[in-house]
């Protein structure tokens, strides 16, 4: 069976969705009421709401806060579990009355339960996924409707922060009787190529009346110009009370392939028309051709190019905005990651929201899928083990028949370190779940991230996978491929390094458990004893490369989870709150904010060519005048060369002067001090001044940076992450770093002073951070500290014509800081 999937998997397939819906798909959230606790009868349409808040969808209760130690550091220290529940009321308008009418939830975390004027809809304990609910039968055609909506998230269900509430969006969806299904498109093209593809489309119709009816399909598929490429039409019958499929098959001519640097998205647009040519329903489906292969010798090759995988694991918060899904801030968390040299992210643990698919979809990035963290085994008190047994198929299921158009996906993931690893008949659940995904999409390979290497192996886990992912085994990649040369293997978490921004401790590079300040250094060598630096994952990589490719943990900090502070390991249950305040990870070269680490150009200098360089630590260390400190350079180009107030301390090629780390890790028999060809070192006897390096390939000059030991703080720079913003729907974002300066306009690397923030004219304000992992300022307070020179306000666009948004910001001692931020009504005008 394992040798027919490889060879299977090695035939070339293109899967293609970004967002099917229909003409009738109706936005749903704004103006719900929200009250946080427990309500008698809270379903009840005679319940008076009236004294509860307002507010719109997406909504996350628990990042309103408090931090506190009486909720658990493992999951952010925020209150996310506990009753909430959310009414709407709507009337229909005179051309919905008479429709079939759905409600479809994005997701509700979690253990969500919805009623329509009082009648009970059904439940959905899993949080991350999307469902639809009937309206039409309990529908009042004239007069009020009420949906309420109930969401009970428990203490101990989750490993990180989830979230809490309705924090993904909503929809109506108002349809005649006979429309496209639900997730109702599939798109699958093979033999592609730059001459021809060969496509299919396979349609789901749902009759919802009794009788039969005849029904015209037309299809027209049109390219990014919205020039129409190919039209296709037949008739079928739908049947009475129920859901036909149709299938169609054509050869799309010259395509414009998806690829990492063009992805190029179609579009189909499906009308179902009666025998009057009356339209019923009318059904847009975006999508990408592009093939995949995987090979066991020879890697990944994506249209044919063989394309090594510079993935991160992203867990779904956004920082200072909690859960609360915002496309934009998706957005600019993926712009971070492609600035540093990412193609692929893995959706760690869980199925992403809508919007992320869509953003790699058009940003062409490379998705794993991921949809468990649990299987029936107990990691957590209150896991997905709870409900495994009656939700497992439904769950999997709706998350590949929710996704698995879209063209950025090239693999669905059955779980991560699950426990049934050490079973000996763990086995028999990853091939029932691999079933699962061959059946719902034959086009895409299965896998799985095994961090029990002896057990995953030994209980034939990874034997019934067709990808096999390791997570924390870089040191074993040589032995797996010796052992079981017909298996396609990748790194599925790798590294697991810690940070804070712009943290550096005495003595510089020593490995420790923990410090007394509450942070780690930057000096990219901390880490559990399962995880290795960087160096390791690319030394790896480079000595085996057949192997696909690597996703490191993670590409973003994330709230939860504050190793190595708190926790003991991922398998540590209960409470984590030993070290508090810590109560947000140091796992990311990012940080909470979106500033980077300096482990962000270490990858950016490995997985990018535009020649660059950067140099570490910040150069403000009075009172070590004379003793040496570790200098670091990491770059792409062949050589750097340092000069401390203008004077060569030495020029280093990379890959021959290497910069010595000190590293020790699982399964790991190499040297302590690790000679690695990814770094430059300089040790250098510390006087002020300015501290430059400057990167050559060959004796062209072609990257340098300049630190500088700085006076005190005197002024505010404020830099947006745009000009202009759409205020179109009212949702859009600007994130405006604020960074201390002196009188010189030098970096004050080190300031930890007040700023105070305003957000006036045609925006409001939304939220604060500095990235501090240890800090409980809330995001909702306009003041708060500096962490290492920077602090982040973000403001929204208000929903209207446009005009200028104002932020000002301002602290002791410093001078005030004012920025403007352009909206616009028109989005296409961005």
């Amino acid at each position: 069976m394992k040798y027919y999937l490889i060879n299977f998997f090695v035939l070339l397939f293109c899967s293609s969705l970004v967002y099917g819906q229909s003409t009738g798909h109706t936005d749903f959230n704004n103006d719900w009421k929200f009250f946080k606790g427990e309500v008698k009868d809270g379903q009840s349409p005679t319940l008076d709401d009236s004294k509860w808040r307002t507010v719109q969808i997406p909504h996350d209760w628990a990042i309103e806060g408090p931090f506190s130690k009486e909720y658990n550091a493992r999951c952010g220290g925020l209150p996310f579990h506990g009753e909430g529940w959310y009414r709407k009321s709507f009337t229909l308008t005179n051309t919905q009355k008479g429709k079939h009418i759905a409600i479809e939830f994005e997701g509700v975390m979690k253990n969500s339960e919805v009623w329509i004027n009082g009648h009970y809809l059904g439940k959905r304990p899993f949080g991350y996924l999307g469902f639809e609910y009937d309206l039409t039968p309990y529908l009042h055609q004239e007069g009020m409707n009420i949906i309420a909506v109930k969401a009970k998230p428990e203490d101990l269900s989750s490993r990180w922060y989830p979230g809490a509430g309705m924090y993904r969006k909503v929809w109506l969806n108002i349809n005649n009787d006979i429309r496209v299904a639900h997730w109702g498109t599939f798109v699958t093209s093979t033999n592609v190529s730059a001459k021809v593809a060969s496509v299919n489309i396979q349609l789901e119709i749902q009759n919802f009346k009794a009788a039969d009816q005849i029904v015209s399909v037309v299809q027209t598929i049109k390219n990014n110009l919205g020039e129409t490429v190919k039209e296709l039409q037949h008739k079928t019958v739908a049947e009475g009370s129920k859901t036909i499929n149709s299938q169609q098959s054509f050869n799309l001519i010259q395509p414009q392939l998806w690829t990492l640097t063009s992805p190029h998205l179609y579009q189909l647009e499906t009308e179902l028309k009666d025998k009057d040519g009356k339209i019923l329903d009318r059904y847009t489906t975006k999508f990408g051709v592009r093939s995949i292969q995987f090979t066991a010798n020879d890697g990944f090759f994506l249209n044919g190019k063989r394309t090594e995988l510079k993935g991160v694991c992203l867990h779904h918060d956004l920082g200072p905005l909690g859960t609360a899904v915002n496309r934009r801030a998706t957005e600019r968390q993926l712009e971070i990651m492609k600035e540093m040299g990412v193609n692929a992210i893995r959706t760690s643990h869980n199925p992403p929201s809508r919007e992320q698919l869509e953003l790699c979809d058009e940003m062409g990035i490379l998705v794993i899928d991921e949809a468990f963290d649990e299987w029936g085994i107990q990691k957590i008190e209150n896991g997905y083990h709870t409900i495994f047994d009656e939700w497992h198929e439904r769950d999997l299921t709706d998350m590949i028949r929710r996704d698995r158009n879209h063209p950025s996906i090239i693999m669905w993931s059955i779980g991560n370190e699950i426990r049934e690893q050490k079973e000996k008949d763990g086995w028999k659940v990853a091939l029932k779940l691999g079933e699962i995904c061959h059946r719902e999409d034959p086009s895409r390979p299965n896998t799985a991230g095994f961090n029990q290497y002896e057990n995953s192996i030994k209980n034939k886990l990874a034997h019934h996978v067709d990808i096999v992912g390791f997570n924390y085994k870089a040191a074993k990649y040589a032995e797996i491929k010796e052992n079981y040369p017909d298996w396609i293997v990748y790194g599925s978490e790798t590294e697991s390094i810690t940070s804070s921004r712009g943290v550096y401790h005495t003595p510089f590079l020593e490995k420790y458990e923990k410090n007394t300040d509450h942070q780690v250094t930057s000096y990219d060598i901390i880490g559990p004893i399962w995880s290795y630096p960087p160096d390791m994952e690319f030394k790896f990589l480079e000595e085996n490369p057949s192997i696909l490719g690597e996703f490191m943990w993670t590409g973003f900090d994330y709230l939860g989870e504050p190793t190595p502070y708190g926790g003991r390991d991922n398998s540590t249950n209960g409470y984590w709150n030993d070290d508090w305040p810590n109560k947000s990870s140091f796992f990311g070269p990012v940080d909470l904010c979106g500033f980077k680490k300096d482990r962000f150009y270490l990858y950016q200098s490995q997985w990018t060519d535009t020649p660059m360089v950067h140099l570490l630590p910040h150069w403000n260390w009075k009172g070590f005048e004379g003793k040496e400190i570790p200098v670091f350079a990491y770059t792409n180009a062949e050589s750097a060369e340092l000069f401390l107030n203008g004077k060569s301390l030495g020029k280093k090629v990379k890959g021959v002067d290497k910069g010595i780390v000190p590293i020790k890790f699982s399964y790991y028999e190499g040297p302590y001090n690790y000679p690695s060809p990814y770094r430059l070192r300089w040790d250098v006897p510390y006087e002020k001044g300015e501290l430059k390096v400057v990167a050559y390939n060959g004796d062209k000059v072609v990257s340098e940076k300049v630190i500088n030991t700085t006076s005190k703080a005197k002024n505010i720079e404020l830099t947006a992450d745009r000009k202009i913003i759409s205020s179109a729907n009212g949702e859009d974002l600007v994130f405006v770093t604020a960074r201390a300066l002196d009188t010189e306009g030098h970096f004050c690397a080190t300031y930890n002073g007040q700023i105070q923030f305003s957000v006036t004219g045609d925006g409001t304000f939304e939220a604060t951070g500095n990235g501090d992992p240890a800090s409980l300022i809330l995001p909702e307070n306009k003041k708060l500290k500096f962490f290492n020179g920077m602090a982040l306000v973000i403001a929204r666009a208000n929903k209207g014509d446009g005009g200028k948004i104002i932020i000002s910001a301002t602290g002791k001692g410093l001078k005030k800081a004012q920025i403007s931020v352009e909206t616009k009504a028109n989005p296409k005008e961005l």
